[in-house]
């Protein structure tokens, strides 16, 4: 039996969430919660469904040196595997999706309003860190 792969873009108010379908070929946004909440949610999600992994975007410079946020993403992850232990956490280098995730909103044509709703961007990041992840295993396997 085969789970599911989460993503979070984890950010200082709130974190954007992804997971695949239960094949692991393709990855879809599934919300965004307050970062405050985010154990309590990923508790509950990986209680009712098969988690195999979980993605969490690493946030580097352009240089590839961490980023300032790693100063608030690693205590808050390093919480999260405390209370979810079975499940691995894995973090992947998003250097370049926050950038992709405006232009694909932009080139889908959203309206300006929408485009300024913070929560549809860091959801859209976790799907595009997901689908980077499940793209690189694919040509790596």
């Amino acid at each position: 039996n085969v789970g599911r792969l989460m993503s979070i873009d984890y950010g200082r108010k709130r974190c954007g969430i992804a997971v695949t379908d239960t094949l692991c070929i393709v990855a879809n946004g599934l919300t965004t919660v307050p970062t405050h909440t985010l154990i309590d949610f990923v508790k509950k999600y990986v209680e009712t469904e098969p988690v195999d992994k979980i993605i969490v975007g690493h946030p580097t410079t352009m240089r590839g040196e961490e980023s300032e946020s790693m100063k608030y993403i690693t205590p808050g992850i390093n919480r999260l595997r405390k209370e979810i232990p079975n499940v691995p956490i894995e973090f992947w280098d998003e250097r370049f999706t926050s950038v992709i995730a405006h232009r694909s909103m932009i080139d889908g044509g959203m309206k300006k309003m929408a485009r300024r709703d913070k929560a549809i961007v860091d959801e859209i990041s976790a799907t595009i860190i997901l689908n980077d992840y499940l793209q690189s295993k694919t040509f790596n396997t």
